[in-house]
């Protein structure tokens, strides 16, 4: 598969989305994230995921706005957070969100969690945010293929992302072609299962192959299954090497034993008992 730090996927509403950006979970408020961001953006990337539950969207804001870089090449990502869902907290939550951002728009908006009994209700409020332009694109995040099939029984609009944890060690298969087969883009959080697999036996053995790091082979693993890779970092030293992927690719070997990993071993939240 050929990519590279500019490639984007299709979403499908028609809007392009790049395959590869910075996440900013557990990035602190304040000059740790806008240095984050600024710098990550100097290196090429233009996709950032943020979340009010991260509590760093103004800090985000302020470096999109401040970086030089057209706002119109900056794909941005923020969320709805639990405590917000419902109909008019979703809707006032978005613009709680945009305000702390502080930019025209929203690419893509999701809601973080699939709460019980009020996510439907949050959904309307998410297409009527997206009727009305204040963003690009709408999805999901920890949804199951139980939850996507329940909301795609009553939505209008079908989410055009589900954002998961997804990682050698979490391979989830099933859900993966699923949403390829309905057209909804996975992005992989915790792309690096937060470093607890840089060891593996397995892993290490694949970067030796190629001369790069376990953590540059997590990030190539996802890229080569066909989704958007978020990985996280505020160091400038691994933000330059999470985005160096793009000058080598992995054989049907590698990729093989590299899915033959999985242990369903997550290192993020658990959305499996959710009703």
């Amino acid at each position: 598969m050929t990519l590279s730090l500019d490639s984007a996927y299709r979403l499908n509403n028609g809007v392009d989305m790049p395959v590869f950006g910075l996440g900013v979970w557990q990035a602190k408020s304040g000059g740790e994230t806008r240095d984050a961001v600024l710098h990550a953006l100097e290196l090429g990337y233009r996709h950032i995921d943020t979340a009010k539950a991260y509590g760093n969207e103004a800090d985000v804001g302020a470096a999109v706005r401040s970086s030089g870089v057209p706002r119109a090449s900056i794909f941005v990502t923020t969320k709805l957070w639990n405590s917000d869902h419902g109909y008019d907290q979703a809707l006032t939550a978005f613009d709680r969100s945009l305000a702390a951002l502080d930019i025209e728009y929203v690419d893509l908006f999701l809601i973080h969690w699939p709460v019980e009994g009020l996510r439907h209700e949050s959904w309307r409020a998410l297409e009527r945010i997206l009727s009305e332009g204040r963003c690009r694109a709408v999805g999901v995040s920890n949804y199951t293929v139980r939850h996507l099939e329940e909301l795609m029984g009553r939505a209008e609009v079908i989410p055009a992302v589900n954002q998961v944890e997804f990682h050698p060690f979490l391979y989830q298969r099933e859900l993966l072609g699923f949403c390829h087969g309905k057209n909804i883009r996975i992005t992989a959080y915790s792309p690096l299962a937060r470093g607890r697999g840089f060891n593996d036996k397995t892993l290490k053995a694949v970067a030796k192959k190629h001369g790069k790091t376990p953590a540059q082979i997590m990030i190539r693993w996802a890229l080569e299954h066909e989704t958007v890779v978020i990985p996280k970092s505020v160091h400038p030293e691994r933000l330059r090497e999470n985005a160096e992927v793009f000058n080598f690719a992995l054989d049907a070997d590698d990729m093989a034993r590299l899915d033959a990993m999985e242990k369903a071993h997550r290192v993020a939240w658990d959305p499996t008992t959710i009703p």
